[in-house]
């Protein structure tokens, strides 16, 4: 990109300007203590116990390589946090309550696991799983440990497989003594049955909130200042801070498309070129004449490598299908744009093979291989000898393939069906298995390598074959040229230097046809900022020290360049959403204005009191809360359910109204010989509120969190 073309012309300036900036640094530090400050390499604190950088920093990491590119650096940052903090909590309340978990209970919970069990190296001469050869394969784990680095890493993911299981085994423990609190009584179910099938007929007056114009109703400032306080909880704010920013995408112009269309025009035939090694001209066989289409991919660096596979009609995109599909072996077809490339193609190959294939297989392990779990101790070689065994077998005696699927085969769901897949289309399958399942006849057995190990295939069925062409494809990525790409730096070089020089950020945009687009409540942890997607540089910036609200800077992007405004700095604290707490006490005061104008003592004198009009509803009840002619009441069923005969009830505040009523009839609901039902529905619910242990704990923990500082 441009930025290296400035960096190049600027190399040795920058290193002087850095070796300044890292001296300054050291002084900052020896002056103001930050550089020796042991506080200063803890991520947080939970309870005093802190989180240092170097078991945060692989926990980081243990999940980077879990995701497998899956998650976001920040992603990863926070579900490592979260997990330190839940370990510390609980470690916490484990060492408060006496609750250890000792290595026998590892031990028990470890050989308990399925992998362990099912695992046929931990086998004995019957097939049944031994305690004593997982001590083996771990002590043998343990002594390699020292030979290579293979070695370490298999002990260190053994180690915190062991961890993992303990920590687990505690987090249980404590749980179920919390569950263990939370029963329910006989006499709490038969409460809970009553309250339930109790119903109600009823005459009510009913008055909306609605029904008081807004206008008759004064809120100040101070009582909403004053409910905000009241209600900290609801209404505390992290510090924030809002933004603009104008985005400079760098993509391709006509121009280059036109560039890159004219490179794929002059590869399409053979050229002459002058050869160093020869000393004189070579042809060099252009995407025509081309045998090796992979070695010509390589070489002449297309940006989507060669695909050998084959395709029907139906499963090729339809600009490649109704093109290329009936042309000739070795006609080219383009260039031709598709997908934000330009690309050559030609057919290499025609071959019949079905659309779509029910085989089985069983799924041999080695260590290393996909499928393959910490138990997994054989090598490539000795997991081949076990699969050529099992073909063996099976080719002597095809009922037994399903057995041995059952018993030795690591992928348990098709394992269970005696191996069998089902149906599958091509691409549904990794290449090695699919090629064999497709160019191979029914009822052909065989052994092939892939990722996950050693499969012993057998081809049950196939349909519809038909004809399938091999289509050789070279590509071009629609890429901006760096005379765009420079371009695009000055634009946004001179918009970012303009604004520092005192012009307004829309107006200058408005000149240049640019769009500014807000971002409002950055949070310290904040990662995605609008369509900019993850941008922690920014978040950075707008949360050092020296940043103050009005602040211009430029920040490089994947795509291009973004030039970013600190418009606002909004401190931690109690900040209510105004209208919205408006609105609450506008509802007390219609609340307190209803029951101060309803003296009346029959339900007729506070309808004309309210200018409503009064109501009758039968059998409004806690499972069937609705009232005749208005709507669902649950917030009032409660209430009037618990009413005696003839009792007025006045002022029962609901979400949307006040009501007036009078039980007319009361039906309680049978007795019943047994309350046990009710009493168990009651615990059930209890059990799922169990779920917000660790959320309760955490509530009341002394978190430190400094993770802004590092990252």
């Amino acid at each position: 990109m441009a930025v290296l073309s400035k960096i190049r012309e600027r190399s040795l300036f920058l290193i002087i300007i850095i070796a300044l900036a890292l001296f300054s640094f050291v002084l900052s530090g020896l002056f103001d203590g930050n550089l020796f400050n042991k506080t200063a390499s803890n991520i947080g604190e939970v309870n005093g116990e802190p989180i240092t950088r170097e078991e945060f920093a692989q926990q980081v990491e243990l999940l980077r390589t879990r995701s497998n590119g899956r998650s976001s650096n920040m992603q990863n940052i926070n579900n490592a946090w979260n997990n330190l903090v839940r370990e510390k909590i609980y470690q916490t309340q484990l060492e408060e309550s006496g609750v250890v978990v000792g290595e026998k209970d590892v031990w028990d919970a470890m050989v308990s696991q399925i992998s362990s069990q099912n695992s046929p190296q931990f086998a004995n001469e019957v097939g049944l799983f031994d305690p004593e050869k997982l001590k083996e394969y771990i002590a043998t784990l343990k002594d390699n440990a020292e030979e290579d680095e293979q070695g370490a890493a298999a002990w260190l993911g053994w180690i915190n497989y062991e961890k993992s299981i303990k920590k687990n085994l505690e987090q249980n423990t404590y749980n179920a003594l919390i569950r263990a609190g939370l029963g329910s009584t006989l006499s709490e179910g038969k409460r809970d049955y009553f309250f339930k099938n109790t119903s109600v007929d009823l005459d009510y007056v009913y008055v909306p909130f609605s029904s008081i114009p807004d206008s008759l109703i004064t809120v100040t400032n101070d009582e909403i200042k004053s409910y905000i306080k009241a209600h900290p909880k609801a209404y505390t704010v992290n510090e924030s801070r809002d933004i603009q920013f104008v985005q400079f995408k760098i993509e391709a112009t006509e121009e280059d498309e036109n560039e890159i269309k004219q490179e794929l025009i002059q590869m399409i035939e053979d050229r002459e070129e002058y050869s160093n090694a020869a000393k004189s001209n070579v042809t060099v066989p252009g995407f025509r004449n081309a045998v090796d289409m992979n070695e010509f991919n390589a070489e002449n660096e297309s940006d989507i490598p060669y695909d050998g596979a084959f395709y029907n009609k139906g499963a090729l995109p339809k600009l490649v299908a109704d093109s290329i599909f009936d042309k000739k072996i070795g006609e080219v077809y383009g260039p031709y744009k598709e997908n934000g490339f330009y690309k050559l193609s030609k057919i290499t190959a025609v071959k019949q093979l079905p659309d779509s294939v029910k085989a089985s297989h069983i799924l041999i392990p080695f260590q290393g291989s996909a499928s393959a779990d910490q138990t997994v101790v054989q090598s490539s070689e000795e997991a081949k000898k076990v699969a050529d065994s099992v073909l063996a077998v099976v080719r002597g005696n095809t009922s037994k393939f399903e057995e041995l699927a059952k018993t030795m085969s690591v992928d348990k769901v098709s394992g269970a069906k005696g191996g069998d897949l089902g149906w599958f289309v091509y691409k549904t399958m990794i290449p090695e298995f699919r090629d064999y399942t497709f160019e191979n006849p029914i009822g052909s057995t065989g052994v092939v390598e892939s990722q996950f190990g050693y499969h012993v295939i057998r081809i049950d069925d196939q349909k519809n074959i038909q004809k399938n062409v091999q289509i050789a494809t070279f590509s071009k990525k629609i890429e901006p040229s760096e005379k765009t790409e420079n371009e695009i730096f000055e634009r946004a070089e001179t918009f970012a230097s303009d604004l520092n020089s005192g012009k307004n950020m829309l107006e200058l945009a408005k000149e240049q046809n640019l769009s500014v687009r807000p971002v409002l409540g950055l949070e310290v942890f904040s990662d995605n900022l609008a369509e900019l997607g993850s941008q922690r540089q920014i978040v950075r910036w707008v949360f050092e020290e020296n940043s103050e609200v009005g602040d211009i800077k430029r920040f490089d992007l994947d795509n291009g360049y973004c030039v970013a405004m600190l418009t606002s700095k909004n401190k931690a604290g109690l900040s209510g959403k105004g209208q919205n707490v408006r609105n609450i006490i506008m509802k007390q005061k219609k609340a307190a204005l209803i029951e101060e104008r309803s003296t009346g003592t029959t339900l007729d004198e506070i309808a004309e009191q309210n200018n409503v009009t009064k109501s009758s509803s039968l059998a409004v009840s806690n499972t069937s809360p609705v009232f005749a002619g208005v709507g669902r009441f649950v917030d009032i069923s409660g209430v009037v359910t618990a009413l005696d005969e003839n009792e007025l009830a006045k002022n029962i505040i609901g979400k949307n109204g006040v009501a007036f009523a009078v039980v007319t009839k009361k039906t309680l609901p049978a007795e019943l010989q047994n309350y046990n039902a009710n009493k168990m529905n009651l615990e059930r619910s209890l059990t799922g509120r169990s779920l917000l242990i660790f959320e309760a704990l955490k509530e009341n923990a002394e978190i430190v969190d400094n993770r802004a500082v590092f990252y």
